[in-house]
C-alpha cells in the first residue's frame, strides 16, 4: 500500500498548475513550461516503470505499466494499469479502486478517507486547487541539464506533511526551450520522470515514457466495473 499512495501522490502532484511567487534564477522558465503544459492538456497517457524503495524492509518493489489521466470539471481523474504484477489502481475524483486480479479483490475507497490527516494538501491536487509555489520551496539542482537532457527540480513542502519529505522532478530542457516561443501551440507534457521521498525514508521513482497528449481518453475509463467472482472490500 506505501507503493500505491506514494504513486498517486505524486501523480497527483503532477496535476498541479504551478505559481508564480518569486523563484530563483533559472526556476522560472521551467515553471512557465509547465503551467504552459498544463494548458495545453485535457488528456494524458504514458507507459511508466516504477521503483519503490521500502525502507522498514530495506526492500526496492518494481513494477511498471501504463498511466492514464484526464482533467474534468474541478478536478482530474487517473487509471494507472500495471503489468508487472498485475493490478489496477482507478479513481473518477470520487472513489479510488485497487484492484487485485491475482486476489479476486477489490478494494473501494473514498478519496476523501484516502487522503484524510496528513495527506490533506493531496485532495488540492486532486481538486485542481493545488499551486506547487504555493505549496513548495523550489530549487533547480543542476544549472544545465543533466546528461538524459532534462533539468532536475527539488521541491520541499513549505509545511511539514506526512506523505512527501521532497520532490525531485525532471523536465525536458528541450520541451522547456520549445515552449519559450510565443508561436509553440502543440500541446505537451515536459515532464519525464520524478522521484518522491517520504518522511519515513521510503521513495518512489517513475520514468515515463511513450507520451501521448489529448490522444481522446473516454471517460469511462475512470471507472472500475466490478468482474464477475470479484469481491467488493469498502473502507
Amino acid at each position: 500500500m506505501i507503493r500505491y499512495l506514494l504513486t498517486i501522490w505524486a501523480t497527483l502532484l503532477l496535476l498541479a498548475l504551478p505559481g508564480f511567487a518569486e523563484q530563483q534564477s533559472g526556476v522560472q522558465d521551467i515553471l512557465a513550461a509547465l503551467k504552459k503544459g498544463y494548458a495545453s492538456m485535457h488528456d494524458l497517457q504514458a507507459d511508466f516503470n516504477q521503483r519503490t524503495y521500502v525502507a522498514a524492509l530495506k526492500r526496492e518493489e518494481k513494477g511498471s505499466g501504463e498511466l492514464s489521466l484526464k482533467k474534468r470539471d474541478g478536478g482530474a481523474m487517473f487509471r494507472f494499469n500495471y503489468l508487472k504484477p498485475k493490478q489496477q489502481i482507478i479513481s473518477n475524483g470520487k472513489s479510488v479502486w485497487f484492484y487485485l486480479p491475482e486476489n479476486k479483490q477489490v478494494i473501494l475507497t473514498d478519496t476523501a478517507r484516502l487522503f484524510a490527516g496528513g495527506n490533506a494538501m493531496a485532495m488540492s491536487y486532486l481538486t485542481g486547487l493545488g499551486d506547487l509555489a504555493a505549496d513548495f520551496d523550489i530549487k533547480l539542482l543542476t544549472a544545465a541539464p543533466d546528461k538524459k537532457g532534462n533539468y532536475l527540480l527539488e521541491l520541499v513542502p513549505k509545511k511539514q506533511n506526512d506523505a512527501v519529505a521532497k520532490l525531485h522532478l525532471a523536465v525536458s530542457a528541450a520541451l522547456v526551450e520549445k515552449s519559450r516561443s510565443p508561436d509553440y501551440s502543440e500541446a505537451f507534457f515536459p515532464i519525464t520522470s520524478f522521484v518522491l521521498f517520504d518522511q519515513l525514508g521510503n521513495r518512489t521513482t517513475i520514468d515515463y515514457s511513450r507520451i501521448r497528449v489529448n490522444s481522446g481518453v473516454a471517460s469511462d475509463r475512470f471507472t472500475f466495473k466490478v468482474p464477475a467472482g470479484v469481491e467488493v472490500i469498502k473502507q
